[in-house]
């Protein structure tokens, strides 16, 4: 059993305007709690035990909010991203807390059917797992390469006229292998420390990654117009 997650939850949301003014994107509530309680809550039902919330933009609402875990079944923790340099780097502020053991990550804005968070506690022989959603347009976001095995093959960030209907849904199960890669980062193109460099990393050099299709509902709720429409469904 898989008891470790880790969720970043640092970033501001800038997209989301006036509603992160004086709270940090995942504390944005989707049908009357937080997106960041949702994927707690998913979590703990899924028998995760232990949670590193990677903390930044209003840390203090965060840890206001949920303490140190109780009511949820969690013992959670927290770390401060203190500077805004992607994705990457900030990962590597979970070695300690990981050490060597398997653990799950998620962005903090990411809404998925509960039941996900279990499927992705079988690693099996794969060094990694990860979460992917069939998309007509994948260019928003990371496009995966699949072989027929559904083994990742590469993994491209916001490409138009990619040649595949994978989408990186944000979710990942990870071993202490991710951790040399992210060590090994230099900033992308726009300044930044991607994760999904040291994914394409991993996999070049030869270690299995694979893929778990989403089965049931998916969100990631980027802008206030994807808010919107969460919180008009039932």
């Amino acid at each position: 059993m898989i008891t470790k997650a880790v969720i970043l939850a640092a970033g501001r949301g800038t997209r989301m305007g006036e509603l992160t003014a004086e709270i940090p994107k995942p504390m944005v509530e989707v049908r009357g709690k937080p997106i960041l309680q949702h994927i707690l809550e998913g979590l703990a039902a899924a028998g995760f035990r232990q949670a590193l919330i990677v903390v930044g933009y209003r840390k203090q609402v965060i840890q206001n909010y949920f303490g140190n875990g109780d009511q949820l079944g969690l013992q959670l923790e927290y770390v401060e991203q203190t500077i805004q340099d992607g994705t990457g780097r900030v990962v590597g502020l979970a070695a300690d807390f990981c050490a060597d053991q398997p653990f799950l990550l998620s962005y903090g804005d990411i809404l998925v059917d509960p039941g996900l968070y279990q499927r992705l506690q079988n690693l099996g022989e794969a060094d990694m797992l990860i979460a992917v959603k069939y998309s007509i347009d994948v260019s928003k976001g990371g496009a995966v390469y699949l072989d027929p095995d559904s083994y990742l093959v590469d993994l491209r960030e916001k490409q138009s006229g990619a040649d595949t209907y994978w989408y990186n849904a944000g979710i990942y199960l990870f071993r202490s292998s991710i951790f040399p890669f992210i060590a090994k980062l230099e900033r992308s193109p726009r300044g930044e420390y991607e994760l999904t460099d040291a994914i394409r990393a991993m996999a070049t050099s030869g270690l299995k990654i694979k893929a778990v299709e989403i089965e049931g509902s998916w969100a990631d709720v980027r802008d206030p117009e994807i808010l919107r429409e969460l919180n008009q469904s039932t």
